[in-house]
């Protein structure tokens, strides 16, 4: 059984950072693309960032230069390290791994629990 759990959420004035880690665990074979997305309320869920197992990234046009997403493949992990972060930017922060569970398999999509992101003003 695969697990995706994302932590590093709270309350932060606008201007202020967080860091968001979330951690693959479970019988995995190999992790591709890993994506950061974020939900506020009434609103779609949207993309935030990816990033692939070669380390090429992907961001909204609305974090570029501000967020940054990485990652450490020795630990099954992404992290979300967000900067000047803005009142608007207030959601439910979710955590989406592509991954294979063996040598051959398919690829699945796994999603976290969510982590609460509020920006104060």
């Amino acid at each position: 059984q695969v697990q995706l759990v994302e932590s590093g959420g709270g309350l932060v004035q606008a201007g202020g950072s967080l860091k968001l880690p979330c951690a693959a665990s479970g019988n995995i074979f190999s992790i591709n693309t890993m994506s950061w997305y974020r939900q506020a309320p009434g609103k779609q869920r949207e993309l935030v960032a990816d990033i692939t197992s070669g380390d090429s990234t992907n961001y909204a046009d609305s974090v570029k230069g501000r967020f940054t997403i990485s990652r450490d493949n020795a630990k099954n992990t992404v992290y979300l390290q967000m900067n000047s972060l803005k009142p608007d930017e207030t959601a439910v922060y979710y955590c989406n791994a592509n991954l294979k569970l063996v040598a051959r398999g398919y690829n699945y999509s796994y999603w976290g629990q969510g982590t609460q992101v509020t920006v104060s003003e």
